[in-house]
């Protein structure tokens, strides 16, 4: 992050949805989802209703628990690994440098139940912790021009993520509006395929334990310009429940 003015609306955005003092003193977040749209269809994936889940708050980690089924356990651990558990987190298959793997061919044709847990718990842990996640290192991040096409977000980030960190892109957009909300977010899921651009609009923001979080969340593709396409719905994302987990000593 370079520029005390990009500094000056990170404290402000942060403040917004929470405060960072108080996100700094969090273990996880805590939340009960549901999660459907046409890339379960194209991928052929079961999708997620109330899946209880759990977003670490110091390193790229997450879990669905009860998913793919009821007592087993899908983990996110980093570009490094995902893994399926059982109940008593013995694992049960697992596997090394997913993002690399879920790019061979036969991943255009369909996700297996690691695949869907690199690309779900890396997305859904990036969600659930930004905009705080912009207070660390690796990121650059720039103030861009609001938009003259109609979208009412005056603040306009534009945030290059470091090489090997667990996200869409590299080269991703933040709109916030008045009250410094992220209220839509661009970017090209390129673990799904290199032309896989959309707009992910965040809305029904409700507050928890004194943050404020988005309860419905919807990807839509962005093909040319800055206006998406209504149709597909390409991921829905509902938050029905959410808790903010305390660090213990």
């Amino acid at each position: 992050m370079a520029g005390s003015n990009v500094q000056h609306t990170i404290e402000k955005i942060c403040e917004a949805h929470g405060g960072i003092s108080r996100w700094r003193k969090l273990e996880a977040v805590e939340a009960v989802i549901s999660v459907r749209g046409f890339l379960f269809k194209a991928k052929r994936r079961p999708t997620l209703s109330r899946v209880r889940v759990r977003a670490s708050i110091g390193e790229p980690e997450f879990t669905f628990y009860d998913y793919p089924s009821t007592g087993r356990n899908s983990v996110f651990m980093g570009n490094e690994e995902v893994r399926i558990t059982d109940a008593g987190h013995q694992v049960l298959v697992s596997r090394q440098q997913p993002r690399a793997a879920i790019r061979r061919l036969r991943r255009q044709l369909y996700w297996d139940a690691l695949d869907f847990t690199y690309f779900g718990g890396y997305a859904t842990w990036n969600y659930l912790v930004t905009p705080f996640l912009f207070t660390g290192d690796g990121f650059k991040i720039d103030m861009l021009e609001p938009q003259s096409n109609g979208l009412d977000y005056p603040v306009v980030l534009q945030v290059d993520f470091s090489p090997e960190f667990p996200s869409h892109c590299r080269r991703q957009i933040f709109y916030f509006d008045h009250d410094f909300l992220l209220r839509r977010l661009d970017y090209t899921a390129e673990v799904v395929s290199r032309w896989a651009r959309a707009a992910h609009t965040c809305e029904k923001y409700r507050g928890f334990d004194g943050f404020k979080f988005p309860t419905k969340r919807r990807v839509r593709p962005l093909l040319i310009g800055q206006k998406p396409l209504a149709r597909p719905v390409i991921v829905a994302i509902d938050i029905h429940e959410l808790q903010l987990k305390e660090a213990t000593d």
